[in-house]
């Protein structure tokens, strides 16, 4: 099953129970990738959408530090039902073994052999690993095994 229409038919479920936590996070949920599929001007596929799914909990990641920080228990408490909603739609995050193998394997296939082939490597690499890993770390990961 697609991750929209999953989506389509949590929201129907949601509405029917009355969560309204998870009635609010799949309606903004799909609003932001209606907006998203707009700006790219077509379909969106499940890794665009992992991308929007990301960036909605990185959103909610930031908020819950904040209103950790400014002592707003009541607001963090409905960050972190909404955050718990998100990261059910999202894939298992890899570990850094796994991805230490898959930027191996993808060195290997394009033959870099140092830091400054990292844009070969990363260009065939972020398409396997989008959504699975965040962007930093697989990049951390990949300047590390070329020695830069």
């Amino acid at each position: 099953m697609a991750l929209t229409d999953r989506l389509r038919e949590d929201l129907n479920q949601a509405l029917r129970k009355g969560d309204k936590t998870r009635l609010s996070v799949i309606r903004l949920l799909i609003s932001n990738i209606n907006n998203a599929q707009i700006a790219k001007g077509g379909p969106m596929d499940d890794g665009d959408i992992l991308a929007v799914l990301n960036k909605q909990a990185r959103q909610h990641r930031e908020s819950i530090d904040a209103f950790r920080k400014g002592n707003r228990p009541d607001l963090l408490a409905k960050e972190e039902a909404e955050l718990a909603v998100l990261l059910e739609y999202l894939p298992q995050q890899m570990s850094r073994d796994e991805i230490v193998a898959a930027a191996r394997r993808v060195i290997e296939e394009v033959g870099a052999r140092s830091p400054g082939e990292k844009g070969k490597v990363m260009s065939k690499l972020m398409p396997q690993l989008k959504g699975k890993a965040p962007g930093t770390e697989i990049n951390a990961v990949v300047t590390e095994l070329l020695g830069g």
